[in-house]
């Protein structure tokens, strides 16, 4: 297996020549049954010292992010983070939702507004739903230095949540998959159902939903289906859940 692609400066160095500084935008948790999209903004001052062993965060093990994660904090100038719910993501789907929570962790780095001094760069497609000019790269945490730091912020703070909620829910397993589809999730969500925090309108949970459950809602153990129990506080909890985890490792 070849090493993974380090990311360059390229484009902090276009945007220093323009008396601007760049920000990194990238989010996680995409891909999930379970658990919020967690999106992170990072911008490091111009002509800053590469931090060593920034790469795309799915490439690097849980401690290298860790430890990484602490040096980009003491580093950056400015750091944001955000997230979408699992209620959000099933409700406006999740490419929409990644735009979300992008838009939040802007909101949150910026929150007397942007102006031009910033170049706003992302991971992927054009998501106008962020709703500031951005530009997107396709890839971007491999190509990009401040779009991979942000995936590790992203990666890193995404992972804390789950972790902290999987005592809560110990059949699903999420302290090892921290929410993604294995056969241990799987099993768990086909054993005892979803939990507010899985994302309904995925197909493995959604078909789950259908064949537990029937035309009130109710599970064959009695139990209710989370697509019919979830309240308007789960949004709250889970942006409770990103201000602690996202700057309290």
């Amino acid at each position: 297996m070849s090493p993974a692609r380090a990311p360059t400066l390229r484009l902090e160095r276009i945007a220093w020549a323009e008396q601007r500084l760049l920000v990194g935008i990238d989010e996680v948790g995409r891909g999930p049954l379970a658990g919020p999209v967690v999106a992170a903004a990072v911008v490091f001052p111009a002509g800053f010292r590469r931090i060593l062993g920034i790469r795309d965060s799915k490439t690097l093990s849980e401690k290298a992010r860790e430890k990484l994660c602490g040096a980009i904090r003491a580093r950056a100038i400015r750091i944001g983070i955000g997230a979408a719910s699992p209620r959000e993501i099933d409700r406006v789907n999740i490419r929409v939702a990644s735009a979300i929570a992008m838009r939040r962790a802007l909101q949150r780095m910026f929150r007397g507004g942007i102006d031009d001094s910033f170049r706003l760069v992302i991971d992927g497609l054009p998501l106008p739903e962020i709703g500031y000019p951005h530009q997107a790269v396709v890839d971007g945490d491999a190509h990009c230095y401040s779009v991979a730091a942000a995936s590790i912020l992203a990666k890193s703070v995404r992972d804390r949540i789950m972790r902290r909620l999987a005592p809560r829910y110990p059949v699903y397993r999420w302290e090892t998959n921290v929410g993604y589809s294995t056969p241990e999730h799987l099993d768990g969500i086909s054993r005892a159902g979803a939990t507010r925090h899985h994302r309904i309108t995925f197909a493995p949970v959604a078909q789950t939903e259908l064949w537990s459950a029937g035309p009130d809602g109710v599970m064959e153990d009695g139990c209710v289906g989370a697509g019919m129990r979830r309240s308007r506080r789960e949004r709250g909890g889970v942006a409770q859940l990103v201000e602690q985890r996202a700057f309290n490792p």
